[in-house]
């Protein structure tokens, strides 16, 4: 099925706003630094897919405290939750748009499919940088050596990874093999990177309850 119009229409606007609200909260978090290091990035990170969604998050439990000394509310257990899934994801989008840049100059096949391919490089990528921006919260929080560090953000990020990225190829599955094809849904076309963005909103659902089990247990903490 050809990709209609109306929906290349919709895909502009769509990414148009992500770009505008990650720049938008980018310069807010300038002015109101988090006190992760790391959140700085990723709350503009989170925009490029969240949209409206992530920028009423943004502004409802996100933001930093005011610089006049009021204090905000404490964040519900739910908003936590929320928050350690988007961490997760903005290391997921970051290694999908670099994977994905990558293999339009380097084309990878994987069973003899490029799609396949593409999917094998995003799942590396996407866990190496999910790890990294996991570390850098975990090794200052609870001031740990490197190898701890490292053991610590493995256990706390790679379930949640792993189901984001089960979330985002289950969307894209359907999108390649179901309502359009690898020949009509090109990465030259907004609608493919519209489809990324229903895609990191999959992915964050079933990263959600992932992440919930994982701050009880412990494992991980509360952002």
């Amino acid at each position: 099925m050809p990709v209609p119009q109306w929906l290349n229409t919709v895909s502009i606007i769509s990414i148009f706003l992500g770009a505008l609200f990650a720049v938008w909260v980018a310069c807010d978090v300038y002015r109101h630094r988090q006190p992760m290091a790391i959140m700085n990035l990723v709350w503009p990170i989170t925009m490029l897919w969240a949209g409206p969604l992530g920028l009423y998050a943004y502004f409802s439990f996100g933001r930093a405290e005011p610089r006049d000394g009021r204090q905000k509310p404490p964040r519900s257990f739910a908003h936590s939750v929320a928050v350690g899934a988007t961490h997760c994801g903005s290391g997921c989008t970051l290694g999908d748009l670099i994977a994905e840049a990558f293999v339009v100059l380097l084309p990878v096949s994987l069973m003899g499919s490029h799609l396949f391919g593409t999917w094998a490089v995003d799942f590396i990528l996407a866990f190496v940088v999910g790890i990294v921006f996991q570390y850098s919260s975990i090794k200052p929080m609870r001031d740990l050596s490197f190898g701890q560090g490292l053991v610590a953000a493995l256990k706390a990020d790679t379930l949640s990874l792993i189901a984001w990225q089960a979330g985002m190829y289950g969307w894209m599955a359907i999108c390649f093999f179901g309502l359009f094809s690898e020949q009509t849904l090109l990465k030259s076309d907004a609608a493919f990177w519209f489809m990324m963005q229903i895609a990191m909103l999959v992915g964050f659902g079933f990263s959600y309850p992932v992440n919930a089990w994982l701050i009880r247990q412990g494992i991980k903490e509360a952002m």
